[in-house]
């Protein structure tokens, strides 16, 4: 049941964008707040006690309080930004109270890491969290002043276009760095 949450939750992430800019038409911020907030009040509620979840489901849920207590629109496109946040303290964090979170990831594949392995994943995480904050200050900025039709145009595929291009870009060194042509 928790993995369909997750997965909701992950839909939902992915079309946000749109259907904040299409749906503004037929339905109240408020409403967005109430699906939203229902589907981390269920992630926090059946999910486990994992590093990160209670936190970001108490911080989402505090976001989606406010959205339907105050009914704002322009409250409603500052949820990419809450969720490049929730990415940048989970990587960035890791790297202070480790293990790197790309290391933590490349361990359920290969549990046995060479330290030159190691320090590079540390060099990934160091990337992924840059990122992450970028994006956040771009989605921010755009909140702030730019047209709807612009952060949805930012948050709803270039930003998802960006970190396809980091993967494709730390899978190449990735091959170069495991000695693989």
């Amino acid at each position: 049941m928790s993995r369909l949450i997750g997965l909701g939750l992950l839909v939902a992430g992915l079309l946000y964008p749109f259907a904040v800019y299409f749906g503004m038409e037929h339905f109240s911020p408020w409403q967005f707040g109430l699906l939203l907030g229902s589907l981390w009040l269920a992630r926090a509620l059946t999910g486990g006690r994992k590093p990160g979840r209670v936190w970001m489901a108490l911080a989402a849920l505090v976001f989606c309080l406010l959205l339907a207590l105050f009914d704002s629109p322009a409250l409603l496109r500052w949820y990419p930004v809450l969720i490049s946040g929730f990415m940048l303290v989970l990587f960035g964090g890791s790297l202070k109270f480790g293990p790197p979170m790309v290391e933590r990831l490349a361990r359920l594949s290969e549990p046995q890491l060479s330290d030159r392995v190691v320090r590079y994943t540390r060099q990934v995480t160091i990337a992924w969290s840059v990122f992450f904050l970028c994006n956040g200050l771009c989605a921010g900025a755009l909140t702030l002043w730019a047209p709807l039709s612009w952060w949805m145009l930012y948050t709803g595929l270039i930003s998802y276009g960006l970190i396809g291009l980091m993967f494709a870009i730390e899978w190449l060194i990735r091959q170069r760095v495991r000695g693989r042509p």
